[in-house]
């Protein structure tokens, strides 16, 4: 017995000496001193051994296993400090490779850009979550029931919660303006408040649509809040965003929840109000509607239109990333391509 274990312990040694790498260690740990090991097959037959010779053959056995374990210690660490050896072909002197950094995307980065303009006069920064009801979707906005907008041609309506009340109706917000009456009915006014965040239309996709894109609005209502504060508020976002004076003109249009409700324009950035095909060549592309918030507004937020007024304004926050950078195609911002997107870094 004691033939066999000085031979194990041989063996052993001469495989340790070996091995190339911690996995192959490991292997070794297990064949010598592991469940099934060699020495603890040995254990597993003093049985076998004579009572007088099995207190010498014990004690022989423990020390080999020691031997063993402590040999396969010293070996990984000599090949770690192997593998952290410089080759003596590396020349130190080289610069380095820097490593490549990552970056906001761009309309992460437009939306960091306006929060901080809009905290700067006083605005608090509000987000719900992407899915809602049609009440908060149409109805508070005062919506007609026969309104378009509501069947399946425009708004994703969730499978299994697309019939009931219209509190349990629910679907993928397609704008962000239910929002603002959620907001009012939870806190006391006045209001200066924006929430951005990602909407979904059923819509075809093309250079300037998306089915999923974002906006940001921005809402103000108080006592005293007139029409040229609007128009105030839109020049001074857009000139904070694009460092300089951004002519803008407003159009009438109509919104439900906005009376009166404009069109808002500005002058296209990419080729500088001249012409070209992101703005149809007419020097001016849509950025926004906005308006005064609709009496019936006012009134589903818990306010007197008598008493208090205000002005909405809802940035589509692609389009305003496509005019800061002279991007003519909004589908390039939502492709995940790493090739376009390392330019923005």
């Amino acid at each position: 017995m004691k033939d066999r274990i000085n031979s194990i312990w041989e063996e052993a040694k001469v495989k340790i000496s070996s091995a190339a790498n911690e996995p192959e260690l490991q292997q070794i740990k297990a064949a010598f001193v592991g469940k099934q090991g060699a020495l603890t097959l040995v254990m597993k037959e003093m049985g076998k051994v004579a009572p007088e010779d099995r207190p010498e053959i014990g004690k022989l056995v423990n020390v080999v296993k020691n031997d063993v374990a402590k040999l396969i210690d010293d070996t990984r660490t000599a090949l770690k400090m192997k593998a952290s050896e410089v080759s003596p072909d590396f020349d130190v002197t080289v610069p380095g490779t820097m490593p490549g950094n990552g970056g906001l995307h761009p309309i992460t980065q437009m939306c960091y850009d306006l929060n901080d303009a809009f905290r700067s006069m006083g605005f608090e920064v509000f987000q719900e979550d992407d899915i809602t009801s049609e009440m908060y979707g149409f109805d508070v906005l005062n919506f007609p029931q026969n309104h378009p907008a509501r069947e399946s041609m425009d708004t994703y309506w969730l499978e299994g919660h697309d019939e009931g009340a219209t509190n349990e109706k629910l679907c993928l917000r397609p704008h962000l303006t239910g929002g603002s009456v959620r907001y009012m009915q939870t806190h006391e006014p006045p209001y200066r408040f924006v929430y951005p965040g990602r909407v979904y239309r059923n819509e075809t996709t093309d250079a300037h649509h998306e089915r999923a894109f974002f906006q940001y609005e921005a809402l103000i209502v108080d006592k005293d809040i007139t029409f040229t504060s609007g128009k105030v508020l839109i020049q001074t976002i857009l000139s904070k965003v694009f460092g300089k004076d951004v002519p803008v003109r407003m159009r009438s249009g109509f919104f439900p929840f906005v009376e009166p409700g404009f069109e808002i324009d500005m002058e296209c950035q990419v080729c500088g109000g001249k012409g070209c095909s992101v703005c149809k060549h007419v020097g001016w592309i849509e950025v926004m509607p906005g308006g005064s918030p609709h009496p019936n507004v006012l009134r589903a937020a818990g306010l007197d239109p008598d008493e208090y007024t205000g002005f909405y304004v809802n940035i589509g926050l692609d389009r305003l990333v496509m005019m800061r950078y002279g991007v003519d195609d909004v589908r390039l911002f939502h492709s995940a391509d790493l090739r376009f997107l390392k330019q923005f870094r």
